[in-house]
């Protein structure tokens, strides 16, 4: 009699056992599934839940990944100071950037609270550090590919 109670158990723990590693699986799968698929739109609920302040950051969440060059428009400055450089104020916003790339950081595009990482163009964006311009490229992700970098007219 204890056998089969015995044997029962084990039979009863195996199978709530396999159940469970079968559920695993389907909700392993079904995450990494829906995490692929789930990317782009990420992405784009952060970029608008961020209240675009301009027109270029509007574009920006219409189109996380745009196929053609769009303008953007903000500050040029770097991914470790922000909008904020240092406060001892030995050296301008300008000088701050240039000094913080040539360190091995990326120029960035400030608009409001969203900073977009720069690629491309470095000469064009050293002599922009630290002003407002207009910067046509491609955003993939929070990353811009710089085709081009215009100074608001003086």
């Amino acid at each position: 009699m204890k056998r089969i109670k015995l044997g029962l158990w084990i039979e009863l723990a195996a199978t709530i056992f396999g159940i469970a590693c079968v559920l695993a699986v389907f909700f392993v799968t079904v995450g990494a599934a829906s995490r692929d698929d789930s990317d782009g739109s990420e992405q784009s609920a952060a970029i608008t839940s961020q209240a675009p302040s301009s027109p270029s950051a509007k574009s920006a969440a219409m189109a996380p990944r745009s196929a053609e060059a769009q303008p953007y428009e903000g500050v040029v400055t770097d991914t470790h100071c922000g909008a904020k450089h240092s406060a001892d104020g030995a050296l301008s916003a300008a000088g701050c950037t240039r000094s913080c790339v040539h360190g091995g950081q990326h120029f960035a595009l400030v608009d409001g609270d969203k900073v977009y990482v720069l690629e491309g163009e470095a000469e064009m964006l050293k002599q922009a550090a630290g002003e407002r311009v207009t910067v046509m490229g491609r955003l993939n992700e929070n990353t811009i590919s710089v085709a081009s970098v215009r100074l608001p007219a003086p």
